[in-house]
């Protein structure tokens, strides 16, 4: 075990990626316990504000990701200097992606159903960050042995193959798995080699004139997102508490 450890995680080239990660993570749990007790009327904390605007921690996270990644690039890969600013990196990244629905929409949707995709987008980037953090490299350039690596040809098909499959998966409206396709090349080809969700470009563009791929594709898509909803939201609710009904029908207004 310590041995896949010093290989895999604490080899000092993947360090800062470690700190900038547990950083990362550990903000977004903080921050979403901060706004919980905020919305709870709980603590000694409360909303920050400036002349009477609302200032939100994603002002403070751009600072910080700007600050941390002009710092990591000029810093080098090794030293305190590098280590530091991975983690004030990983603070402004999770300050940032905790309100990227507000980015998103341009609008306070934090406790509504859209900020939902706050969560997903937190828990997507830690997904990848880790897979990138225990080996796996984009495109799936780790399978490449050491002669193939020597040949640019093979790592270019390679990596070219790999990025076309990603993209395939998401035109047929596969986009997490064509996101972890990137860095697991395997993943996007199951999202390619099975039907397209409805609405997705490639059901527009191959399943026009093809009824029973749509009613097969839509049926399909019926029962996985029945089935995945419940677990999905229940997930989601636990992570990032659960919208406020008033604020959802005030959003559709």
């Amino acid at each position: 075990m310590g041995d896949w450890l010093q290989r895999n995680i604490v080899e000092p080239g993947k360090l800062p990626l470690l700190l900038a990660l547990t950083a990362f993570v550990l903000t977004f749990v903080v921050t979403r316990t901060v706004t919980r007790l905020i919305r709870a009327g709980k603590g000694p904390f409360g909303n920050v504000s400036a002349g009477g605007l609302h200032i939100h921690h994603v002002v403070p996270g751009v600072i910080l990701t700007v600050l941390g990644g002009f710092g990591a690039v000029a810093g080098g890969q090794h030293g305190f200097g590098s280590a530091a600013f991975a983690v004030v990196f990983g603070v402004g990244a999770g300050l940032v992606l905790d309100e990227f629905a507000l980015i998103l929409h341009l609008a306070d949707v934090y406790w509504t159903e859209a900020g939902r995709q706050s969560v997903e987008a937190v828990a997507l980037t830690a997904a990848l960050v880790g897979l990138m953090l225990v080996g796996f490299s984009p495109f799936g350039v780790n399978d490449l042995t050491a002669d193939e690596l020597q040949d640019r040809g093979t790592v270019i098909a390679t990596v070219g193959g790999n990025f076309l499959v990603a993209l395939a998966a998401l035109t047929k409206g596969k986009l997490k798995m064509a996101i972890f396709g990137v860095i697991v090349p395997f993943v996007a080809l199951i999202g390619f080699v099975r039907l397209a969700r409805p609405g997705s470009p490639w059901a527009r563009r191959f399943y026009h004139h093809r009824p029973r791929a749509r009613a097969k594709a839509a049926l399909r898509a019926y029962h996985h997102d029945r089935r995945w909803s419940g677990p999905t939201r229940a997930m989601a609710n636990w992570l990032g508490g659960k919208p406020t009904p008033e604020l959802e029908s005030a959003s559709h207004e």
